[in-house]
């Protein structure tokens, strides 16, 4: 039986090498037992109504995982929190809520997106506590289809991902350390496995002493090529 955690694979008509990886790790994998994906698959996703043949494409790779008896979850990232039941619906996957626990192998494990854990990044909590409101998404969610394909455009053209960002900035977006053993002591947990950094490491400490813990973050996917090339890449964890 075999896991395997991906995220950040910011998916988009502009980017057809990263979906060309993307149908490649898909038809390795179609033995896995499962499949987390933890947050921003999408570059953008406004709502399961986009009816473009990009999204009805990246759909039909995840039904296929499905339909070879993959059991795909999906954890909603920053740029993609708008996905929700009529999608899973369509492809047969189960969502999950941010910060939400498994056992892995037998380890207490917990699973996030990682965005919350950017403690130094106050901005962007803030924006995100209004952007990620049930209001804002009932207004969202409401808006005509063309407005949120063209807002999605917008936030695909403008990407902070497509920038090259200053080594204090990047610091200020990394998961804070107080708030990684805060949170896994809160969930009881010894493992965290998240995305949303694009700082691929395992880290290993302590939560007390004698409380060993491990922290494995997800890499992004714009390193094409290599995803396509081998399957231990560091945007993808098999377990």
């Amino acid at each position: 039986m075999t896991t395997a955690f991906i995220a950040d694979l910011h998916l988009s008509p502009e980017r057809p090498d990263i979906t060309a990886a993307f149908e490649a790790f898909c038809e390795r994998n179609v033995c896995l037992d499962k499949l987390y994906i933890l947050g921003d698959l999408f570059e953008a996703w406004l709502g399961d109504d986009d009816p473009s043949a990009f999204a009805t494409h990246i759909k039909a790779l995840l039904k296929q995982l499905v339909d070879h008896g993959v059991h795909v979850y999906f954890m909603p990232g920053n740029r993609d929190f708008m996905l929700g039941k009529k999608f899973a619906r369509e492809v047969g996957l189960t969502l999950l809520k941010d910060e939400t626990v498994i056992e892995l192998n037998g380890v207490r494990t917990l699973l996030m997106h990682g965005d919350t854990l950017c403690t130094a990044d106050q901005d962007y909590l803030r924006y995100r506590a209004v952007i990620q409101h049930p209001i804002t998404r009932f207004l969202l969610a409401r808006l005509p289809l063309k407005t949120r394909m063209g807002i999605a455009k917008k936030l695909r053209a403008n990407s902070g991902t497509q920038q090259q960002l200053s080594h204090a900035r990047l610091q200020q977006m990394d998961a804070q350390h107080p708030a990684v053993v805060k949170v896994m002591n809160n969930h009881q947990v010894q493992q965290l496995i998240h995305g949303h950094t694009h700082r691929a490491a395992i880290h290993c400490f302590e939560l007390a002493p004698e409380r060993p813990a491990k922290r494995i973050v997800l890499g992004d996917w714009y390193d094409a090529q290599k995803i396509q090339q081998q399957n231990t890449y560091v945007g993808i964890y098999m377990a």
